[in-house]
């Protein structure tokens, strides 16, 4: 199924295709592959109608890539759940109690039915103007806790919304991890290589979508960009230790998800002074913000409070919210500034449309 994004006249009122099931049918699958029909519904962007990218938009040469936005909602047979192996420590990740019921446990201790962690879809996303000859670039977003693909990554945190909007010849893709649930878990992404084998399934079905399977070979070459947010720390972690992926990630963006896992994250800014990486944070992930970044310092690693202009290779930069304004729950579209992934986007003129 394919769906197409189309502006409307208002600068703070756009079309998207919720991905929705149809009320007169059985909601007992997701994705145009269990043959569910969709909702197209219109909301607003964001709560504040600002412009969602950094000054304005330059659609000159859209008429020289894809005409109209494409996203679908597929299963991956290479996706991060479902997962029978075991976590990090070595404890099975699903627990069999003598009924036959199967559980997960999380680190906190509280139990997930395993048809939590039985989600195969991937919302995927390839904006207007896309042009496949031209440098681009792949961002996975992974999404935090309680989360759901419709409701949260396309609806509530606009995130295709943001590639859309933005400069960048990027396309998104954004995998379904614990569904609903408060749980960090990376599942296959654990498994040395379970990222590099997602891409290149990724790789097909983004061909598929863009409507050219010659068009594999380019997907499976592009950088990737990684956006977190809160919870996602757990599985961005898992594909800097296990990805099998090296030097294609060009940039990783944390958004207040630096709860954990700082070692990872150094030991990766340290071995690759090329690629870049920008942590945005408020109340929660402070701590471990500020120890990371002068960690950083002490290793004579130039560390900026701020984003100035282009981001370039080797940028490092932690950005301090302000609690009064934004909002954790917000953050994917309010942080630093509205629309956060575009910004971050604009800012690298190497992959622009």
């Amino acid at each position: 199924m394919q769906v197409d994004w189309r502006p409307v006249a208002t600068a703070t009122l756009c079309i998207f295709a919720c991905l929705t099931p149809a009320a007169s049918q059985a909601q007992e699958g997701y994705g145009g592959s269990r043959g569910v029909s969709y909702h197209v519904r219109t909301f607003a962007p964001v709560e504040k109608p600002n412009d969602i990218v950094t000054g304005a938009i330059n659609r000159a040469n859209a008429n020289l890539g894809l005409k109209q936005s494409r996203t679908d909602v597929v299963e991956f047979l290479a996706g991060p759940f479902p997962y029978d192996g075991r976590a990090p420590g070595g404890r099975p990740f699903i627990v069999t109690d003598d009924s036959g019921r199967r559980t997960h446990y999380s680190a906190r201790g509280r139990a997930y039915s395993e048809t939590t962690f039985n989600d195969q879809r991937t919302l995927m996303h390839i904006p207007q103007g896309f042009n496949i000859k031209k440098p681009g670039v792949i961002v996975v977003f992974f999404h935090g806790h309680g989360a759901e693909l419709n409701r949260d990554i396309l609806r509530r945190q606009q995130v295709p919304a943001q590639i859309t909007e933005s400069y960048s010849n990027a396309v998104l893709l954004a995998p379904q991890f614990a569904l609903d649930a408060s749980d960090s878990s990376a599942g296959n992404f654990w498994q040395p290589g379970g990222f590099a084998r997602y891409l290149r399934e990724a790789s097909r079905n983004l061909a598929k979508l863009y409507g050219d399977q010659r068009t594999e070979g380019v997907f499976a070459k592009m950088p990737v960009v990684i956006v977190s947010y809160s919870g996602g720390y757990g599985p961005t972690a898992a594909v800097v230790k296990n990805g099998g992926i090296g030097k294609r990630l060009r940039g990783i963006v944390m958004l207040d998800s630096l709860y954990a896992e700082t070692d990872t994250f150094r030991d990766w800014i340290l071995s690759d002074r090329s690629a870049f990486f920008v942590s945005a944070y408020l109340g929660s992930t402070r701590y471990r913000n500020i120890e990371l970044k002068e960690e950083l310092k002490s290793r004579s690693i130039p560390v900026a409070e701020n984003l100035t202009g282009r981001i370039k290779p080797g940028t490092v930069a932690f950005i301090a919210g302000n609690p009064e304004e934004e909002r954790h729950r917000d953050f994917v579209t309010q942080a630093w500034t509205a629309g956060p992934i575009a910004d971050v986007l604009n800012r690298l003129p190497e992959y622009r449309r």
